[in-house]
């Protein structure tokens, strides 16, 4: 039983041959592997005991307690290593049930590894074979059995450790299943349905697709393609979106294969759209994570001060530039795998998620009961406040945490991060870290995350909590004043303990706080900063996509999307679906679908996040348009996410026959104790990355030569292709929440409506209001009700004509019964006085129903 089967990784495929048989014999390169001769050769860390049993095994009383998998080694030192050579390295272990990590390694700091497994032991005694090729000419390389970090007392056992020369290098052959790849969980009935085949023929090919009962309810010819430069695959296309019979378990075959099987499904993202939601409450710092709200994923509060924890309740700054203060910067959510905060790349994610909330209250095909309250499974469910909102503020209250107190040097700069001083290893719950944390030097970057993202707070947050979107306000302008007095106070690249998320360029975050402040204000400051920005009439939608770094499309996104007074705002919209049309056209030209194609060629680390992203330029110009080719190009695109790519692999969790499972983290560490979970369905892997400077250890064993969608591996300790992250899981989240209000992708029901909404005067925070709703039908409208969502702080007063309420950021009026019936080329008006608080805008809303269906 091979170690990575063992962890149910990866399979025989990681492994190598056994070595190749050689003129000479190969040289044992371990000293006393089979324990003949007692000990000798081998040391221990302080407190372990080393003995040898009747038997010649190794057994070691491995006491618990210990935070990480180094605090207790066996190891053996002065293990000569040539590079370029091959090794298998072997041996028998016990464990019961316990991972213990095997490596061949440097014997000082950095520690650089050649070898690095996992195997989970068992308690019968079981041997591991692994083969790798050296790095480098070595002396002195070790060889080390890291066993700490359980909770309780174990016994270690080893037998037959061998290291020999001249075996054959490693070769990684992934399982990509059948060839005929599709999206493995649905397709709307009304929408795309498109699937690649990968043969060797350059004709083409009868497909025929089944049923769950196996009965053939369509079939035609394949379209060749030809070489995909992605996947260096020859390929076909094939388009079935003529079946529209709902259904389970329909397959595809060609060529003489047959796809895994899928559904046909009116609704099949919903669940997707909540379980992307759901991923950040297991994600969160500074509070207890209940089994009864997320079965499986329960665990102890992270970084409260709770012994070994040092905790984030009292954080000072970092050596590297001191400060004479401590923050309580508890909560928030964990970047990714790793134990690190930080305010960059959570300033999208937690945009994005207010986003979610924004487009269901503004685009034509919104749903605002979709993101109610009691919606989500989160402890703040039932509370008068829209679940999505309730996670959105466990971010954003961090978020403004990080912010330099008033009358200190850099007063209202944000800190760019907190984290640990080193490196924590893997598995390790975020309760039983036990290094020292600080903040980071405040960043330009930082502080304009923090800008854009509490004026949208200041937003969404104005009808639940007047108090709490006042903070947001001020802090934001706060914010934004700081950064235009500190304009080039970039993050160090490189550091230990955590990501760097370093940035250069910061006129994409000045323009993207600009566009929020903007639009939470209507001030001409803020609209003097958009339109001067370069970035206002630059083409921001690059080929590449964008992310974290490259902001500048989520200020140009935002002014097209939400009602605002921009005087060019035509220009805005129109400049997205010219953005949208280059994604669209690469699904269209793409066989896989891709709605990616950078001008390189190379997939980017986290390229899934990129793919996404790209969706969401095309989703919004179809909100902008209501062309549904920007729709169905969103659909097609999600195909590949799901499992209609090279590798026929899902990257969500939980969705798909082939799904990602073992994303590079701390605690969803199941492949590497078989007591922790995999991570929640609904997560997002980086997905494949050829970029192989950013490469960690894993790829760069497994993957040379990899075409771009082949640079991926699911594996734990390949942080570089399948890391799971917060901003990567937020675009899914947005994605997956736009196609699940997109129905069965039939055209959504229209009104023949036309609503005129006129503020005719504002004072002292009150406005005057008068609506008129025109039947332009030719159907006697009798009894009408009319809905539109208020872009930010607005609410009502008094009202007359009509009968009005509303429900957080919804309104909704009634006829007054006298006024009831609307004429084919008749009116109704009713009015009312709203109010809103000093310095916010007034933005008019442009989403209006009328009896349940969108006016248009």
């Amino acid at each position: 039983m091979t170690a990575l089967g063992a962890a149910a990784a990866l399979g025989a495929s990681l492994l190598a041959a056994p070595p190749a048989q050689a003129d000479e014999e190969p040289v044992e390169q371990i000293t006393n592997g089979d324990f003949s001769d007692g000990t000798t050769g081998w040391w221990a860390s302080e407190g372990l005991d080393l003995a040898v049993t009747d038997e010649e095994v190794l057994c070691v009383d491995v006491p618990g307690g210990t935070g990480d998998p180094w605090d207790q080694i066996i190891g053996q030192n002065d293990i000569p290593l040539v590079a370029g050579e091959s090794y298998a390295f072997s041996f028998s272990a016990s464990g019961a049930g316990r991972p213990a990590r095997a490596l061949i390694q440097e014997p000082v700091d950095p520690w650089r590894t050649q070898l690095d497994e996992r195997p989970v032991l068992t308690a019968e005694t079981s041997s591991h074979e692994y083969v790798f090729t050296a790095s480098a000419d070595m002396d002195d390389a070790q060889v080390a059995f890291q066993i700490g970090g359980a909770a309780e007392d174990w016994v270690f056992c080893l037998d037959d450790v061998s290291l020999l020369g001249g075996a054959e290098p490693p070769v990684y052959q992934p399982d990509t299943g059948p060839r005929v790849r599709v999206n493995q969980v649905a397709y709307l009935p009304h929408g795309p349905k498109n699937a690649t085949v990968v043969t060797d023929s350059e004709d083409s090919l009868p497909w025929e697709l089944s049923d769950a009962d196996g009965a053939v309810v369509a079939e035609g010819d394949t379209v060749p393609y030809g070489l995909d430069s992605s996947s260096g695959q020859n390929v076909h296309t094939v388009d079935f979106g003529g079946v529209t019979e709902a259904g389970q378990g329909y397959t595809l075959t060609a060529d003489g294969e047959t796809s895994y099987p899928f559904a046909i499904s009116a609704d099949p993202y919903a669940e997707l759209a909540t379980d992307a939601l759901e991923f950040y409450y297991t994600q969160r710092s500074g509070i207890e994570i209940l089994d009864e709200i997320a079965p499986g994923y329960g665990r102890e509060a992270g970084h409260v001060g709770v012994a070994p924890n040092q905790g984030d309740t009292e954080v000072t700054c970092h050596h590297s530039e001191p400060c004479d203060y401590a923050l309580d910067v508890s909560g928030g959510w964990y970047d990714a795998g790793d134990h690190g905060k930080y305010v960059v790349n959570g300033g999208i994610s937690v945009h994005q998620m207010m986003s979610v909330y924004e487009r269901a209250h503004t685009a034509p095909t919104g749903n605002p009961d979709r993101v109610s309250d009691s919606s989500l499974a989160i402890p703040e469910r039932d509370n008068g406040v829209p679940d999505v909102l309730d996670e959105a503020r466990w971010q954003m209250e961090f978020l403004l945490s990080m912010q330099v107190p008033e009358g200190e040097e850099l007063a209202g700069m944000a800190h760019h991060k907190v984290h640990d001083e080193r490196w924590t290893g893997l598995p390790l719950m975020p309760a039983d870290d036990p290094q020292p944390r600080y903040l980071h030097p405040p960043s330009t970057a930082a502080t304009l995350n923090l800008a854009a993202t509490a004026a949208q707070c200041s937003r969404v947050f104005a009808p639940y909590d007047t108090e709490f979107a006042a903070e947001c306000l001020t802090a934001a302008e706060t914010a934004w004043e700081a950064a235009v007095a500190n304009p080039e106070r970039y993050a160090a690249a490189g550091g230990e303990g955590g990501g760097p998320y370093d940035d250069d360029t910061l006129v994409d975050e000045f323009y993207w706080a600009a566009a929020e402040l903007y639009l939470a204000t209507g001030a001409g400051t803020y609209e003097e900063a958009v339109t001067s920005s370069p970035m206002h009439t630059e083409d921001v939608f690059t080929a590449s996509g964008f992310d974290w770094r490259w902001t500048a499309p989520l200020g140009r996104l935002q002014l097209a999307a939400l009602p605002n007074g921009l005087p060019d705002r035509d220009e805005v919209r129109a400049s997205v679906v010219e953005g949208a049309e280059q994604y669209l056209a690469s699904v269209e030209e793409h066989p896989y679908g891709l709605a990616y194609a950078p001008d390189d060629g190379v997939f980017a680390w986290g390229s899934n996040n990129l793919v996404l992203n790209n969706l969401v330029v095309v989703a919004t110009a179809y909100d902008l348009t209501g062309e549904s080719r920007f729709r169905d190009a969103v659909l097609e695109g999600m195909d590949y996410i799901l499992g209609r790519n090279a590798l026929n692999q899902s990257y969500v969790t939980g969705y798909g026959t082939n799904d990602a499972v073992n994303q590079h983290s701390r605690w969803y560490a199941n492949q590497l104790d078989p007591a922790l979970p995999n991570p929640p369905a609904g997560t997002l892997s980086g997905g494949p990355n050829s970029d192989t400077g950013t490469w960690d250890p894993v790829a760069q064993a497994n993957l040379a030569g990899c075409a771009p969608q082949f640079c991926y591996i699911d594996h734990i300790d390949s942080w570089a292709t399948n890391e799971l992250t917060i901003n990567w899981n937020s675009t899914l989240a947005w994605v997956s929440a736009f196609v699940t209000d997109q129905g069965d992708a039939s055209s959504p029901a229209t009104a023949s409506c036309e609503v005129d909404y006129v503020v005719h005067g504002e004072w002292s925070g009150r406005f005057n209001t008068q609506i008129t709703v025109r039947n332009t039908g030719d159907v006697r409208v009798e009894g009408w009700e009319v809905a539109w969502s208020f872009p930010g702080a607005q609410s009502l007063d008094r009202h007359w004509s009509g009968v009005l309420t509303q429900s957080g950021h919804a309104v909704t009026a009634g006829d007054a019964e006298w006024n009831a019936a609307i004429a084919p080329d008749g009116e109704a008006t009713f009015g009312f006085i709203g109010t809103l608080p000093d310095g916010v805008a007034n933005a008019v809303p442009e989403r209006f129903t009328l009896n349940g269906a969108v006016c248009g």
